[in-house]
């Protein structure tokens, strides 16, 4: 059995198969041998010329792999198809499984971000909805007569007043966290006394605390030296502080408390913000930070909140680079806590 080795090897043996096929039909035909002989030479180089430069240039590149694995020693066709198998199919099954698993991740991921996103607009078309709504009826009764009746205008007005308010609470809030995930308003950071801080917002939120006797008190832990610095945005915590402190009125018992603890963790200062009021179930507890979720929906929307207030807190405190947390008991109440950076005396000074 001939072996062929080389691309000239193949050539050869082509351009002599010519030969041989020309020289045989000039024989049948009566030509002269000497005729014969120089057009059979003639066409065994021309075809072994033509012959190499076509496997050189269309055949040779694409079976080099196998041709260098059939070169490099003496193998079976079995065992040649076998390395063959191991080198391209394991290879691309390989990738095809990664790529496969990539995608459904992707396609996952995508299908997760399109039902938040219908959710998302739901929920603030929903929020939105209710004001306006309230608006309108109230406009289109002092339009049709109401506006002359004494007993009614004023009071439809401060009605609509307070659906206006609401409304740019909604607005606020949404602009707010729209601008905190986008990253377009970069946090200032600066040395202040957070305790003093709370304190402030505390003093802010007592009128609405004296309404229901809820008792706000603001206590550092004594082994922390006065005041007490944080590198932070003082805006932004402040509203941290708004947020927490106004909800934890809103739900909180008549005559019941709301104490802010501060406790020193060596490179962080330690915020709580705690209440005795109705408290958040277990089964509510890991979507308390999600926009627009209530744990209680009649009485959220009665009193007034947007439900974007701990969506916010979240938003705002992970920027900094830290976690909020909250544990909480129905019919006991609830704790938020959440860390902020402390800045040493040293540094102040």
């Amino acid at each position: 059995m001939v072996h062929i080795k080389t691309k000239e090897g193949a050539s050869l043996w082509i351009a002599l198969l010519a030969a041989v096929i020309v020289a045989v039909g000039m024989t049948l035909l009566d030509v002269v041998w000497w005729i014969t002989l120089c057009t059979s030479v003639g066409v065994f180089v021309v075809v072994a010329l033509a012959a190499l430069f076509i496997i050189r240039k269309y055949v040779a590149y694409k079976l080099k792999p196998i041709y260098s694995i059939v070169l490099s020693r003496d193998v079976h066709t079995n065992e040649i198809f076998s390395e063959l198998k191991d080198k391209r199919v394991e290879n691309i099954g390989e990738e095809l499984t990664a790529w496969a698993d990539t995608n459904d991740r992707e396609i996952a991921r995508l299908k997760e971000a399109e039902c938040f996103r219908k959710q998302y607009l739901g929920n603030v078309a929903h929020e939105l909805k209710t004001p306006i709504f309230n608006i309108q009826g109230y406009i289109s009764t002092l339009l049709d007569g109401g506006l002359e009746d004494e007993l009614i205008n004023r009071k439809y007005l401060e009605r609509a007043e307070k659906s206006i308010d609401r409304l740019i609470n909604i607005v606020n809030d949404l602009d707010t966290i729209s601008k905190l995930e986008s990253s377009m308003n970069k946090l200032n950071l600066e040395k202040f006394d957070v305790v003093a801080l709370a304190k402030e917002i505390a003093e802010q939120a007592e009128m609405e605390a004296d309404k229901k006797g809820i008792k706000i008190t603001v206590k550092g832990a004594e082994n922390l030296p006065s005041p007490f610095w944080v590198l932070a945005d003082k805006h932004y915590i402040g509203q941290v502080f708004v947020n927490l402190i106004i909800n934890s009125v809103r739900y909180g018992k008549e005559g019941g408390m709301t104490r802010i603890h501060f406790r020193d963790m060596l490179d962080k200062i330690l915020v709580e913000v705690e209440d005795n009021g109705s408290g958040i179930g277990k089964e509510d507890l890991p979507r308390v930070f999600e926009r627009f979720y209530r744990t209680d929906k009649g009485r959220s929307r009665e009193q007034g909140g947007t439900g974007l207030g701990l969506a916010i807190v979240k938003h705002i405190v992970e920027a900094h680079g830290e976690r909020i947390t909250v544990r909480s008991e129905p019919g006991v109440g609830s704790t938020f806590s959440f860390t902020l950076k402390k800045v040493n005396l040293q540094e102040i000074k």
